[in-house]
């Protein structure tokens, strides 16, 4: 299906401010473009950023990158993994399998592409049609006037009709109109650390991950001679929100959980160390009985996070980003559009953030039998079919994008 071409509204056109460049931000920023919305974003980066973990764009998110006419591009930024091997406490084999089998994609259709490459295409399909502010962000909030007021952190002053945080799982954007993170944040039980390291073990096209109970560690090439993405996940019971913000608590954190480890594990703490890109976070969701406050709205991460452990976060990002955009352009009023968003996503939403109830955690499992219980499933995965979709992938049927003629 084609997207119809935006018609002008016989009206002024409503100005959007969007906080947050990364996915979502950018998406909807699109679309809303072609509604004929005239739009902002401001991020708090000094550029677009590049570099991250590889991402899935799975289901029905395949759909909307291919209506921003991106698939192209992103296809031949496909990483092409042929294996996932897992390997038991003593470095052994347990089973090697295609990625598809292991992330219950559909080899062909869905896509893995590294972070940097998903926000470049982003950007570059609407960078000519939206205003950016890099290096910015947004300070005080006040819509008492009837209308979004905004003071910037560099001190210039705008109104805008609309404003929506894209502005990831620890949204500033949130904490001032909702409040803490902690009213809405689900600690799931593990902490993870992300980094980039040499490829000193000649690994390619492959992701090798290590495992004891409660503990994994994986090296992830997705090319031949790059470096390798470096995975290290902890099961923790209780969140440690004291090293949250403090890079040199987190690395103490990760080299005391895995100082007994074996494998390659002592390199990737010492990699750890030295790196200049490491990423810390626990594993959570944000649940919210609401997405909206007023002229404000939520989108991605910042209203829904599913976590990493359903591999659904940037799938999420993109329909609502989608969906957000639909239903601003199908009501003038922003308060039945707002309504509108929540209605057609809410269910989409707990339906992915279910899968980690569902076996969601599978991979990284916290007992001895529990590992011996996954290990047996992954020998079992070797001789039966691979690449059977996960229904909560593709349970969401996009509408028609219609914008308001009125």
């Amino acid at each position: 299906m084609s997207t119809p071409a935006a018609h002008p509204s016989t009206t002024a056109k409503r100005t959007v401010l969007i906080s947050g460049a990364s996915v979502a931000g950018p998406a909807l920023a699109y679309w809303l473009h072609r509604a004929g919305f005239t739009v902002t974003v401001v991020e708090k980066a000094a550029a677009p950023r590049d570099g991250g973990y590889p991402v899935d764009v799975r289901g029905t998110a395949t759909e909307v990158v291919r209506r921003m006419g991106i698939l192209p591009r992103l296809r031949a930024a496909h990483i092409d993994a042929r294996r996932c091997t897992f390997l038991d406490a003593d470095g052994g084999v347990i089973a090697s399998l295609p990625p598809s089998a292991v992330a219950g994609g559909v080899a062909g259709q869905d896509l893995e592409v590294r972070r940097g490459d998903l926000t470049a295409s982003l950007y570059a399909a609407v960078r000519d049609d939206v205003e950016f502010l890099f290096g910015d962000s947004i300070d005080t909030l006040d819509q008492s006037q009837g209308a979004a007021d905004v003071t910037f952190r560099s001190g210039r002053r705008r109104t805008f009709d609309l404003v929506v945080g894209a502005d990831g799982m620890h949204s500033a954007t949130r904490a001032a109109l909702f409040g803490p993170e902690e009213r809405f944040h689900r600690y799931l039980g593990y902490c993870f650390a992300l980094f980039t390291m040499p490829n000193t073990a000649g690994l390619s096209h492959e992701l090798v991950m290590w495992n004891t109970p409660g503990r994994a560690a994986a090296l992830y090439a997705v090319g031949d001679r790059d470096e390798l993405h470096a995975f290290l996940t902890f099961h923790r019971p209780h969140q440690p929100v004291g090293v949250l913000r403090d890079p040199d608590a987190q690395r103490d954190l990760v080299a005391t959980t895995f100082a007994d480890a074996g494998w390659e594990v002592p390199g990737m703490l010492d990699a750890m160390r030295d790196a200049d890109d490491l990423f810390f976070d626990t594993a959570g969701q944000i649940r919210m009985p609401h997405w909206s406050s007023g002229r404000v709205a939520l989108v991605g991460d910042a209203a829904y996070a599913p976590s990493f452990l359903t591999g659904q976060g940037t799938s999420l990002a993109l329909a609502g980003a989608y969906l957000l955009a639909a239903a601003l352009a199908t009501h003038r009023d922003h308060t039945a559009a707002f309504a509108a968003y929540e209605r057609g996503l809410r269910g989409f939403v707990a339906m992915n953030q279910a899968l980690v109830d569902n076996g969601g955690a599978t991979l990284f499992p916290t007992t001895e039998r529990a590992l011996e219980r996954r290990d047996t499933m992954l020998r079992g995965l070797v001789t039966l079919p691979s690449g059977t979709p996960r229904p909560a992938h593709s349970a969401l049927t996009l509408p028609e994008f219609a914008p308001d003629r009125r």
